[in-house]
């Protein structure tokens, strides 16, 4: 059976072999959809929506240095927005897309916020999934608690049932769902062995990161998507955006429309039917 997708790689301007994922016709109708990974995240985590959208359209899954199928940085120092934001560009330069709906879960929102202040005309519509300009401090200090951190499970039975013990807050996923939420967040290896499917360096990014004091915000990047269509998807049990936060995006963003997702945390998965068809209904309407 052909795989649905093709695997482009192409070299940043620091050398590294950076690797995306291509779903649909290059020559197709409407503008291509970026889709854009969290943290630690990599294209795995957008192929059930990545499939759904390529029906009609040319979908691009990025990911990260450090991440997947991407060659890890030499310096963990450059494992940031700014760098990430420009590699994004690169990589949208060499596959020739001018302009896009981008989807960003988490640090891919992130990341698209950067762009709108850098790069506004590579934007259409964006879709942020549960991330805003205010990033709560308890939500990161639990992210930074495991990145990069502990031993790896013998297999993927143990696998999932850790996921499932450490993401209390996703109440009512199958089995099933944690088993491919475990195939996303581990690789299995040449010899059997399980690991981790980023670099555990990127948890060095987090370490100096003062826990006891509100982190800096991001409001006027924020404000900087207002000539946008934005859809913002919030997980019900979130940690990591705030219904503060996402109550005042409405009020800075009329026009915004919002998804909370019931039983689901940080951050929710866009290729379950109630959000796929939510993220499919807004591509139509904006693109």
């Amino acid at each position: 059976m052909s795989t649905p997708f093709t695997d482009f790689f192409m070299p940043s301007s620091d050398g590294l072999r950076l690797h995306a994922r291509l779903y649909g016709e290059a020559s197709a109708t409407g503008d291509a959809i970026v889709c854009l990974p969290g943290l630690t995240r990599n294209a795995r985590d957008f192929h059930d929506l990545a499939l759904r959208l390529s029906l009609q359209r040319r979908v691009i899954v990025i990911e990260y240095r450090g991440r997947g199928s991407s060659e890890r940085a030499i310096d963990w120092r450059h494992y940031t927005v700014a760098v990430e934001a420009v590699d994004v560009r690169q990589m949208l330069k060499a596959l020739r897309v001018n302009q896009a709906i981008f989807i960003g879960t988490s640090r891919g929102g992130l990341i698209t916020m950067a762009l709108a202040a850098t790069a506004p005309q590579l934007i259409k519509a964006c879709v942020l999934n549960d991330i805003g300009p205010v990033i709560e401090t308890e939500g990161l200090r639990r992210i930074a608690s495991y990145v990069g951190k502990g031993t790896m499970p013998k297999d993927w039975n143990e696998a999932a049932r850790r996921l499932k013990e450490s993401n209390p807050d996703f109440t009512d996923l199958t089995e099933q769902e944690w088993h491919d939420f475990a195939r996303a967040v581990f690789v299995e290896q040449r010899d059997g062995q399980l690991a981790l499917s980023y670099d555990p360096a990127l948890g060095n990014t987090l370490t100096g990161i003062d826990f006891s004091k509100p982190l800096p915000s991001a409001w006027p990047l924020f404000d900087g998507l207002k000539a946008y269509p934005v859809l913002t998807i919030r997980g019900e049990n979130s940690d990591l955006l705030s219904e503060a936060t996402l109550a005042e995006m409405a009020q800075r963003h009329a026009a915004m429309e919002m998804l909370v997702v019931p039983d689901e945390a940080h951050a929710p998965f866009v290729g379950r039917e109630r959000t796929a068809q939510m993220i499919a209904d807004f591509v139509g309407r904006v693109g």
